[in-house]
């Protein structure tokens, strides 16, 4: 068998017509390109005569281990002009060239060894996206000529060995310059406390796809998100924080292209500075950039905070025989962890093919060198890490003191904003929730499963429950973190929606064109007796009580509350679970929902939990409850109860039940407010039956509440209003429902 570098296939490259003269010098610093409206390279940098001041941009790319790196610009008739960078420092090849404006759109080719064998795979012929560029133009279209290796080869086993040799410049995007001195001086962070944060996360497109009030020409962008109509719905539920789905530039996968359908969630990343450019209402040669800055200036201006969710764990080149777009070819053996059985492949982590290699210097620069671009020159408040346990390992698995975490966490500016971890991913022991160092908040997927168990009466007793209504203490007291580490959530952009939940025993993916094999099996939903819709008004009527008792739990349980898009007014994705590639109907919000009492009721009720959770501390608690008395002779901070009004003893917790109080003692608080005062609250009971009969709770007295007073009622699950107002010795809690009372108390 011959060697990989002489197994080629295609048609080299004829001579380019359009090859330029170098660049001048320029400098290694910054990375990416960068235009200059005023400069003169120096004789300091040269030793040669100064040059004539004038506009330019500097390039600067690293790549350890290339032989030489073309520059190529592309006019707007798609014409290739190449500049070969002929200076080199400390790894990274750059260079100045005067003239090139924003909006100028260019792009590398690396030349190197063809080496699959050591994970070598420079191919010359392949146009790749700059990692730094700040906006991308085009998009990826699938095609056999944008992967380095030849994926046809007779020979399979030895495919991803063969070079092609074809340009990929047709079917690939090109990086765009822009010119970006916006210093923010305008702009108000809100900077909300983590306490007192209630997360939204959204799809910037499917959110405003439908919305009637929105411009169509903004329906599906930034600008669409940061119009009155969209941040009017926002700021009536209370929301202080959206979790934006990707919005970094990404790709759809080859297998999706080839079915018709695009990779509609975005994570699949191959530009880690660039907004999407499919998300512009101004176009894609830097207008993108302009455009999600007012949106994120439109919400701080209504006091909502923008955290981005990021994808560093992979990027869209995907496996061996995926496309060439950027980092493979630039130093594929330096970005990705190889498999060190056979380093040809990589090590994948992800279930997507790849897996950046976050134990390399170069990796930790790329992603927090991003990092710090989005929260200085982009203006967003956080990031949520997908899969950020592959962020976390070493050679031997995952480590909480590992180099990218200890960057972030010394980082003067990183360690202010939020972060928060999806704690896991697909390799061995990537099961890390409750893991995470301090400065980390975490997705709690336990928090989902106990809540959705326990209402569909899959628990045998409460145990799991009052931990997760708690705070979690259990995953996140131990080092040191406190209640808001726990970011709790009943559903995500990942599996079924809350009316799906209610709504279907069984995942209904078949338009996803994979057989229904993708998504999920444990859904941990009840269809309440019907699979799906159903004009039967009694199974309707358990499913929105079961609605509200769900967001009611999620709203009212110690943590960080995080609801997801249209759950609020009851949206449903007919059962599909992983609507991943359905850019339409089913992924987008319909907004016409909320002309239906039953749903706008639900969203009412979504915006008055809210409100009440920020009226009152003792349902956003700073930590963790204790269980003992703030002060000597005082009341404890939480107690349990059963039906019985008895406090709960150890059996209890073991006992089959599917009934529980919750006291919350605003009296016992031992926290304090921003000025050092004690903070003081009312108390509240709240009482939750998962159980199909109605259930007599005698009410707590004496030393829990005055008796001579009678408890308020705020919230009953399932009444058509708040039940009983001032009910005294006992409630009666229906069937499946839950209620919220105020606790009367001595002045």
């Amino acid at each position: 068998m011959a060697s990989g570098q002489e197994l080629e296939a295609g048609v080299r490259p004829d001579g380019d017509p359009h090859t330029a003269a170098p660049p001048w010098p320029g400098s290694r610093h910054p990375l990416g390109a960068h235009f200059r409206p005023d400069r003169t390279s120096g004789t300091d940098r040269t030793g040669g005569p100064d040059r004539p001041r004038g506009p330019g941009t500097n390039f600067a790319l690293w790549a350890a281990g290339a032989e030489a790196v073309d520059l190529c610009l592309f006019d707007d008739a798609d014409q290739e002009t190449r500049h070969r960078l002929t200076e080199q420092d400390c790894q990274i090849w750059h260079g100045f060239l005067p003239g090139v404006r924003p909006g100028t759109r260019y792009g590398f080719r690396v030349h190197g060894r063809w080496d699959p064998w050591t994970g070598a795979r420079w191919n010359p012929a392949k146009l790749l996206l700059d990692p730094y560029a700040r906006a991308v133009d085009g998009s990826y279209t699938s095609h056999d000529a944008a992967c380095s290796a030849v994926r046809n080869w007779p020979e399979a086993d030895v495919a991803d060995t063969v070079r092609d040799n074809r340009d990929s410049a047709p079917y690939v995007p090109r990086s765009v310059v822009v010119h970006d001195d916006d210093d923010w001086s305008d702009d108000h962070r809100p900077r909300t406390p983590w306490a007192e944060t209630v997360l939204y996360e959204l799809h910037v497109r499917g959110f405003t796809m439908r919305h009637p009030e929105i411009p169509p020409p903004l329906r599906g962008t930034y600008a669409g998100l940061a119009h009155p109509a969209a941040i009017a719905h926002l700021t009536r539920l209370g929301i202080t924080a959206v979790e934006l789905l990707p919005v970094h530039q990404y790709a759809s996968e080859d297998h999706l292209q080839a079915r018709g359908l695009v990779n509609y969630w975005g994570y699949n990343t191959i530009g880690y500075f660039a907004p999407h450019a499919g998300y512009s209402a101004a176009g894609s040669r830097g207008g993108q950039v302009g455009e999600f800055k007012r949106m994120v200036r439109a919400l701080h201006a209504a006091g909502i905070e923008v955290i981005l969710d990021v994808v560093f764990n992979h990027t869209a080149e995907g496996a061996e025989l995926g496309p060439a777009l950027s980092l493979r070819g630039i130093d594929n053996a330096a970005y990705y962890r190889l498999a060190a059985h056979r380093p040809r492949g990589y090590a994948d982590y992800t279930g997507c093919g790849n897996t950046l290699d976050t134990r390399r210097p170069q990796v930790v620069r790329l992603i927090t060198d991003s990092l710090r671009y989005w929260v200085t020159e982009m203006g967003v408040d956080g990031f949520r890490f997908d899969l950020a346990a592959a962020l976390a390992r070493t050679t031997d698995g995952v480590d909480m003191d590992h180099p990218f975490l200890a960057a972030v966490a010394q980082d003067p500016l990183l360690s202010r904003v939020k972060l928060i971890a999806e704690p896991w991913d697909v390799g061995p022991g990537g099961y890390q929730v409750g893991g995470f160092p301090p400065l980390w908040a975490e997705w709690n997927d336990r928090y989902r499963d106990t809540v959705r168990d326990f209402w569909r009466g899959a628990r045998p007793d409460v145990r799991e429950l009052g931990y997760r209504l708690a705070g979690s203490s259990d995953l996140y007291q131990n080092n040191g973190r406190r209640p808001y580490a726990s970011v709790n959530y009943v559903t995500a952009h990942d599996g079924f929606t809350l009316r799906d939940v209610v709504s279907y025993d069984r995942k209904h993916n078949e338009a996803n064109g994979e057989a229904n094999r993708d998504g999920t099996e444990d859904n941990r939903s009840w269809n309440h007796g019907v699979e799906g819709e159903t004009t039967d008004p009694e199974v309707n009527a358990l499913r929105l009580r079961q609605l509200r008792n769900l967001m009611a739990t999620l709203l009212l349980s110690a943590g960080v509350p995080m609801i997801t898009a249209g759950d609020e007014l009851g949206r449903t994705q007919g059962g599909n679970n992983n609507a991943y590639c359905q850019d339409g109907e089913v992924s987008w919000l319909d907004w016409s929902l909320l002309e239906q009492p039953g749903w706008r009721g639900l969203c009412e009720l979504t915006a008055r939990l809210v409100r009440l959770r920020r009226s009152h501390p003792v349902l956003r608690r700073r930590a963790f409850f204790s269980g003992r008395a703030a002060v000597p002779g005082g009341q404890p901070d939480l107690a349990w109860f059963t039906p019985l009004g008895k406090e709960m003893t150890e059996a209890d917790w073991y006992a089959p039940t599917a009934c529980l109080g919750m006291l919350l003692s605003g009296t016992a608080m031992s926290e304090q407010d921003d000025t050092g005062h004690p903070l003081a609250d009312d108390s509240f009971l709240l009482l939750l039956n998962a159980g199909h009969e109605p259930t007599v709770f005698t009410l707590p007295g004496e030393p829990w509440a005055e008796p001579e007073a009678g408890y308020r009622t705020l919230l009953d699950t399932a009444a058509a209003g708040t039940g009983e107002p001032y009910p005294r010795g006992a409630v009666v809690l229906g069937g499946r429902s839950l209620q919220l009372l105020r606790v009367p108390t001595r002045p």
